[in-house]
């Protein structure tokens, strides 16, 4: 199970990244970070379990969803392109941050011509 210091890292962590917006347009709960428009993370907080869902290339959200009982099919969002992380501490710090970076690279290419 992650620390709230832990989850507080991970918060930052996305609302440090270069240009990314943070807005609130479903809950107060829920999180929607966007570079350039494109959405790359959605952070729901209101929960009893925190998630994560992140922008995916399509191998690599069916990879993680075999591999960790943590990461699902994200719900409402195209699960081919999307993935879900039920943040409990099977993935560290680290690995969650490589696949935040992974996200909004992907978003970020997304607005190159």
């Amino acid at each position: 199970m992650l620390k709230t210091s832990e989850i507080a890292a991970i918060k930052l962590y996305l609302d440090q990244m270069d240009s990314a917006i943070v807005d609130f347009p479903h809950t107060k709960t829920l999180a929607v970070y966007s570079v350039n428009d494109i959405p790359f993370a959605y952070f729901e907080s209101g929960r009893q379990l925190l998630e994560l869902s992140l922008r995916s290339d399509p191998q690599l959200s069916k990879l993680l969803r075999s591999k960790y009982e943590e990461v699902a099919s994200a719900r409402k969002l195209d699960p081919r392109v999307w993935y879900t992380v039920v943040i409990s501490g099977q993935l560290s710090i680290e690995e969650i941050r490589a696949l935040i970076d992974h996200s909004y690279q992907l978003a970020l290419d997304m607005t190159q011509p």
